[in-house]
């Protein structure tokens, strides 16, 4: 499941988040959602979310 859809997100989930400054590399991070920053119900490149880490990224995939 791609992250581009708010509703698939919840504080828990686990994901893949790339950060800003990997955008070109395309560079995956690993986490935990601790909160959603994009109150948008959905968003073309990724929802915007903090992982319990304290990392800002937008969710390129969801892990089940």
């Amino acid at each position: 499941m791609d992250g581009t859809r708010r509703n698939d997100i919840r504080p828990g989930t686990k994901v893949k988040v790339v950060q800003k400054h990997h955008q070109r590399s395309g560079e995956l991070t690993e986490g935990v959602v601790a909160k959603l920053l994009t109150n948008s119900a959905t968003h073309p490149h990724g929802i915007k979310v903090k992982l319990e880490s304290g990392i800002v990224g937008r969710v390129k995939e969801i892990i089940q």
